[in-house]
């Protein structure tokens, strides 16, 4: 039988915790394969299939010294234009996005008047709860570290007089693009103006790079505003999708992340292997 996404992001997971575990000595294939309760073999197969490097170089990507060398080699610099006005759209992978903005009247009122369906899908880092009016994609949690009812309640506090409907199948063609990320997805974006800009500069990361909080701050306009495009970032309700797992600190330190530090460091380390596949970088 087919293994499942969510179950090669488990394995990846305990995977995770023993490299942290080791701190800065690698572990061998054949060690971290009986951590897994696999053969070397099928340990090999399985990490490759997720993450498309092998295990030893997948080590490197989780360490600070590679979110560090992310900063040096691979720094966005966020020009000003792509992150004002409140309508665009990035390319994520082979992911078209196209995204617009509720009205700050609307975000006033916590979403009464409005419909949420919502749905789990499977994704790379786990199960996913995916939330959609019929504008687009409003929210996107994983639940990997929390629970699924702490995603749900999280994202369910975020606009607390809407009407919530269970219908993954509205929201099917949607997230099959987003947490694949091929085809063409719509996001509607639910928050406040300053959350807005900073989501939209998100968006302008590449897939494979990395900013600084203070970086994004310096885009928006308000360089002085680097605690509160900190607040912002966290408050993301699309991780992923707008990729605030991409924000660093200054020093290569990861800060913090919504849904788990473990999600945040898999994600980086998910698409800088998929970035040095795509270079030629073995």
């Amino acid at each position: 039988m087919e293994q499942t996404e969510t179950y090669h992001y488990q394995v990846m997971r305990r995977a995770i915790e023993a490299i942290d575990a080791a701190g800065d000595n690698q572990i061998t294939l054949a060690d971290l394969a009986a951590d897994m309760n696999m053969s070397p073999a099928h340990f090999q197969r399985l990490f490759s299939t997720w993450v498309g490097v092998s295990p030893k170089r997948y080590q490197q990507y989780l360490t600070l010294a590679h979110a560090k060398s992310l900063l040096k080699e691979r720094f966005t610099t966020l020009e000003t234009a792509h992150a004002v006005g409140l309508s665009g759209s990035g390319r994520l992978h082979d992911l078209f996005v196209r995204w617009e903005a509720m009205s700050p009247g609307d975000y006033a009122r916590d979403g009464a008047d409005l419909t949420i369906y919502w749905g789990w899908f499977e994704s790379p880092f786990g199960l996913a709860l995916v939330m959609g009016t019929n504008r687009g994609i409003c929210g996107l949690a994983f639940a990997a570290e929390s629970g699924p009812g702490t995603a749900m309640a999280d994202l369910k506090s975020r606009w607390p007089r809407a009407t919530y409907i269970e219908d993954p199948a509205f929201l099917r063609p949607w997230a099959v693009a987003a947490l694949g990320k091929s085809g063409e997805t719509k996001l509607h974006m639910i928050g406040a103006p300053f959350q807005l800009k900073v989501w939209e500069a998100l968006l302008t990361i590449p897939s494979g790079h990395v900013t600084t909080y203070s970086e994004i701050a310096g885009a928006i306009g308000s360089p002085k505003a680097v605690r509160a495009v900190g607040t912002a970032v966290g408050r993301n309700p699309v991780s992923w999708l707008i990729p605030c797992h991409r924000a660093l600190r200054k020093s290569g330190a990861l800060g913090g992340y919504h849904w788990g530090l473990p999600v945040k460091r898999a994600m980086l380390a998910w698409e800088s292997a998929r970035a040095d596949v795509s270079a030629g970088v073995s």
